[in-house]
């Protein structure tokens, strides 16, 4: 069984240090430091430094991203209670909203530095798959992003006070968390390969992340009990998942037809 001990790591100087914000920093870190080692790997040592001076930009780009579509597509609230949209602690986060600011924002940093967009892309899925798997277990600490009532062994206690009220009789439920946190580990372990085997195929492996988180994010949201917006009885998150695996599809045929005709 699996319970969380609360959100808050500890204090410092009296003020509470939550560990949704130390995980998502150790997510952050790790993140950027293998996409850094597989530029220098795979591309260019002399400039994978440049992956490391943009990540401030990107971070921030990304968190804003994260933040504005979480609030989006909980507009309902956000709109009565706008101050709130800056209250970031207690989590609120989507990843494809840092998904779509953090490339906004990548983008540009590339003009910037004189590196290439493609291969910056393709190190940067691998590291934003492997910062996943770390950032999901900010949730556990805010029992939150949990899935349907089960007694499984591997179940998850869930306070009174972060049920939803059509569950509020069940104490134990699914760490959905957990499952996209194994995931995106494997996710990893997948684009890794690809990497090792198409890296002359610039951006190829940024098309592999979009398909395969794609299809685990539907998969784990098939489970979920938290989700704010539906759409024809379908959650968000999974109808812009099927989007983005339309989109990489078209999107890997562009990288095969230009590598076939170079």
């Amino acid at each position: 069984m699996l319970a969380s001990p609360g959100d808050v790591a500890f204090s410092l100087a009296g003020m509470p240090v939550y560990y949704y914000g130390l995980i998502l920093a150790a997510a952050a870190f790790t993140g950027f430091y293998t996409a850094y080692k597989l530029y220098a790997k795979f591309f260019n040592p002399q400039k994978a430094e440049k992956i490391l001076d943009m990540a401030p930009v990107l971070i921030l780009a990304g968190i804003a991203g994260a933040r504005l579509y979480y609030c989006a597509v909980n507009y309902s609230y956000y709109s009565v209670h706008p101050l709130e949209i800056l209250n970031i602690r207690q989590g609120g986060l989507s990843i494809h909203g840092m998904i779509l600011g953090g490339i906004i924002a990548l983008y540009f940093c590339v003009k910037y530095y004189k590196i290439d967009f493609l291969r910056t892309l393709d190190v940067m899925a691998c590291g934003t798959a492997l910062a996943q798997a770390i950032g999901r277990w900010g949730n556990f600490f805010n029992s939150e992003a949990f899935g349907l009532p089960t007694n499984l062994p591997w179940k998850l206690y869930i306070p009174v006070s972060q049920r939803p009220q059509e569950f509020i009789g069940y104490e134990y439920f699914h760490p959905t968390f957990l499952y996209e946190s194994l995931l995106d580990i494997l996710i990893f372990f997948v684009l890794i390969v690809f990497l090792k085997r198409f890296s002359s195929n610039k951006g190829l492996v940024f098309g592999i992340y979009l398909i395969l988180y794609s299809f685990a994010r539907i998969g784990v949201e098939y489970l979920r009990v938290d989700s704010v917006l539906n759409i024809f009885g379908v959650p968000v998150a999974q109808w812009v998942s099927v989007l983005l695996i339309i989109f990489a599809f078209f999107y890997l045929g562009a990288i095969v037809y230009r590598d076939n005709h170079s």
